[in-house]
């Protein structure tokens, strides 16, 4: 297949999947959308074919329908991993469905970062109301109790300080398998987008911070300036990127803690916290996820200016102060959504800081 012709299919069909294919298709690369049963693929319309994931239809008429991709990726790691896995019978799959195993499951995660060497926060499974109570003995007060599955945004996570916090989050939790946390004493969170190609080319944006509201991010800003911890982060993307011979952009999730970064979580995806590259960087986060699953060369990830995001919550109105870029996904609104995401920049980080603050103060005047 021609570079003229090159194309893609996302399993996927929401903000993520859109940007990429907005990002993807000055690079001359055409997309296919796959939609499982109900997702809603307002994001992605007029972008590519949608196909809509039929029960038991079969990989290879999955295949045809899509358009017959060179490549598969996904904007999500809550995807069938089986699936992915007749699919990659026909083309590659990026990454692999064996790194979306991992990610998809909270402990399954935490194994596969200790096993490369990783810090992680001490940690214990725990299945029902007995291993949940006895969790606390090994650990004590204060934990993060976290579902196995579907745990995101602050979704299925409970902070347990006490004897009362903990029986209803059993009481809520019920027989979910989850992984209990010790809490960690962090001064601050920062996360590392990094890309890997086909052909083993690695590039890494700046650290970023994150500051979130009840438990959804809500703004990220770069670059975070401390050249040890972007040494140790950059150590960490490399050794995983290594050990699971990965293809395409990952996302480490750490806190700033004393002694250095502790991993809290991976996304085997472009990445909230990498919305900023659209502007701020001369490559963006998709773009280059897009370059590396089809082996072009990786563009540019240095940040030249302090850039800000600012996650719209619950709110579909642009600002009226000054910005960089307003993106609205085109979703319905609803309370606490991602509805779209503004960005800044300015040459003086305490300015771009109160300009941030300014902007979060007028989105969320009325709403919040």
């Amino acid at each position: 297949m021609s570079e003229r012709t090159r194309h893609i299919a996302i399993v996927g069909c929401g903000q993520l999947a859109q940007m990429m294919a907005q990002e993807g298709q000055p690079l001359g690369i055409t997309f296919s959308f796959l939609a499982e049963e109900g997702e809603n693929t307002s994001c992605v319309e007029g972008l590519g074919e949608l196909v809509k994931l039929e029960e038991h239809e079969s990989g290879e008429v999955l295949y045809q329908a899509l358009g017959r991709p060179e490549v598969i990726t996904a904007e999500r790691e809550q995807v069938d991993v089986a699936l992915l896995r007749k699919l990659q019978q026909f083309c590659p799959v990026y990454p692999d469905p064996h790194i979306f195993e991992k990610a998809q499951h909270r402990l399954r995660e935490k194994l596969a970062l200790t096993e490369s060497g990783l810090p992680v926060a001490s940690f214990v499974p725990a299945l029902g109301a007995d291993e949940l109570r006895r969790s606390l003995g090994t650990l004590g007060y204060p934990v993060f109790i976290k579902s196995c599955e579907n745990g995101y945004d602050g979704k299925n996570q409970w902070r347990v300080k006490n004897q009362a916090q903990l029986e209803d989050a059993i009481e809520e939790a019920q027989s979910q398998a989850c992984v209990v946390e010790a809490a960690v004493d962090f001064s601050c969170e920062v996360s590392l987008v990094g890309v890997r190609s086909v052909s083993g080319e690695v590039k890494t944006y700046p650290l970023t911070e994150n500051l979130h509201r009840q438990g959804t991010l809500l703004v990220s800003k770069a670059p975070f300036h401390d050249f040890q911890l972007m040494s140790q982060a950059q150590s960490y993307l490399d050794k995983l990127m290594r050990d699971w011979d990965y293809v395409g952009a990952l996302t480490l999730e750490c806190f700033v803690t004393t002694e250095g970064l502790i991993v809290n979580e991976i996304a085997p995806r472009v990445h909230n916290s990498g919305h900023w590259t659209l502007v701020g960087a001369e490559t963006s986060q998709f773009a280059n996820h897009l370059r590396a699953i089809l082996d072009m060369p990786l563009g540019d990830t240095q940040c030249s200016s302090p850039t800000a995001m600012i996650n719209m919550l619950g709110v579909n109105k642009s600002p009226s102060q000054k910005n960089e870029g307003v993106w609205l996904y085109g979703k319905s609104l609803r309370e606490g959504r991602k509805m779209g995401h503004v960005i800044l920049v300015d040459d003086c980080s305490r300015r771009l800081s109160r300009r941030s603050d300014a902007v979060i103060a007028e989105l969320y005047s009325k709403s919040h």
